[in-house]
């Protein structure tokens, strides 16, 4: 499949931004990718046409209640969900990943074990850390092979046993890009009698993530990962969610979704997610011959930007090895990289990750550096103290124009 470049750039308009005449070129996108038109719309369509609380029996209740429907409904057909009330918005996945670890802790006892791995953003590594040291659980920890970013699955096998409540992991790195076997570790937990928390921030934008396919008992991810606006949405499993004790308010429903849900919602958040899905459905539409309904197209959409993404990475892994002095932290062998996604970090010999990050900024080339909130990574990486990594990561409106003006000027940087 190809993507036509110049149709995908043109539905965002921040990619036409420049400053002092010199173009942006976007590579911190997996701390946040730009937006298409078609979300701003629908957040200000929502701001001044529906700003209201729901539940009133007026037109701008009425109305905001149709877009909070759409958004949940749009997030089921993102994620595949059996059921749109199973979808649960709130801040963002941090939030949202501290709010269910309290409801799942009254499910657990003292001595029940939580199993986290090495590999993952810190939002998917604290809230557990803490519910542990509240309600004397134990911790066990999966590590990765620091040689090849992969887990060894045998060693999460060592690791469950019936005292295994919870298993917490990534469908992909935001560091390494290793994009995981999330239906294998799902399988294991469940047949060890546990329950599985997948945070799908980092695979959202790049790859189809379905809860039916994964079999999992709750996932988590970010629209502004994806092309939509700052929020977060949780997926749960019904039997599991209407299983838990919610903290809510007294005045709140008793029933999912919205006992999970504290406080008023985002609802141009809500607007803005459903129109980012949208978009991708409109990719699988004019691009790739996507058919069928909103859930088809997706899947289309995510297909041909998955087959374009893998060529993009492919191409910047070859280019930074040829750069002198500079270590890859990910997978860069050839017949492991339908394994990674377009997320990549690196070191130099000579030169500090904020140096590079800062020199890059210069050339308005944007990009992140330090632990990136993956801190058990670049703990086992062995490069916390040394100021962590330099992470890019094109996504499917980056061209390899854009990627060889990296190559560019970080050649100019190194030397």
């Amino acid at each position: 499949m190809t993507l036509d470049l110049e149709a995908i750039r043109s539905q965002f308009p921040a990619l036409n931004e420049t400053d002092e005449g010199v173009a942006r070129v976007y590579m911190d996108n997996p701390a946040g990718t730009q937006v298409p038109q078609r979300v701003v719309d629908a957040m200000s369509h929502c701001m001044l046409g529906a700003s209201a609380n729901m539940g009133g029996y007026f037109r701008t209740s009425l109305a905001v209640g149709d877009i909070v429907a759409d958004a949940q409904h749009a997030m089921a057909d993102f994620l595949n969900a059996p059921s749109a009330d199973e979808i649960i918005f709130g801040q963002n996945m941090t939030s949202l990943t501290f709010h269910i670890s309290r409801s799942i802790g009254r499910f657990l006892d003292a001595g029940d074990e939580i199993v986290l791995s090495r590999m993952d953003h810190d939002a998917n590594v604290g809230p557990w850390v803490l519910l542990a040291r509240d309600f004397g659980l134990t911790i066990r920890w999966l590590p990765f092979d620091t040689r090849t970013y992969e887990f060894d699955l045998g060693e999460l096998e060592n690791l469950l046993n019936d005292r295994t409540r919870l298993v917490c992991v990534c469908a992909a790195s935001n560091l390494t890009g290793t994009v995981n076997d999330v239906r294998a570790i799902c399988r294991m937990a469940r047949d060890a009698g546990a329950w599985t928390y997948i945070d799908a921030v980092q695979s959202a934008p790049h790859m189809v993530n379905d809860v039916q396919e994964f079999d999992c008992d709750f996932l988590v991810c970010s629209p502004y990962k994806f092309f939509g606006p700052h929020q977060g949405v949780l997926w749960g499993r019904r039997e599991v969610l209407e299983s838990l004790q919610p903290y809510k308010l007294r005045p709140a429903p008793d029933s999912i979704p919205w006992s999970f849900s504290p406080g008023t919602a985002s609802h141009e958040g809500m607007a803005g997610t459903a129109a980012a899905v949208d978009y991708f459905a409109w990719v699988g539409e004019t691009m790739a011959g996507g058919e069928g309904d909103r859930r088809q197209k997706v899947r289309a959409g995510m297909a041909a930007i998955a087959d374009y993404e893998q060529s993009l990475a492919q191409y910047l892994v070859r280019g930074l090895q040829s750069l002198p002095g500079i270590t890859i932290h990910g997978i860069t062998a050839d017949e492991a990289m339908s394994r990674r996604g377009p997320t990549v970090a690196f070191t130099h010999e000579r030169h500090a990750p904020d140096d590079i990050a800062r020199a890059l900024a210069a050339a308005n080339i944007f990009a992140w550096s330090g632990h990136n909130y993956a801190v058990e990574v670049v703990k086992s990486l062995g490069i916390y103290e040394s100021g962590g990594a330099v992470r890019v990561g094109p996504v499917h409106y980056n061209t390899i124009g854009e990627v060889d003006r990296l190559f560019e000027t970080l050649e100019a940087i190194l030397s």
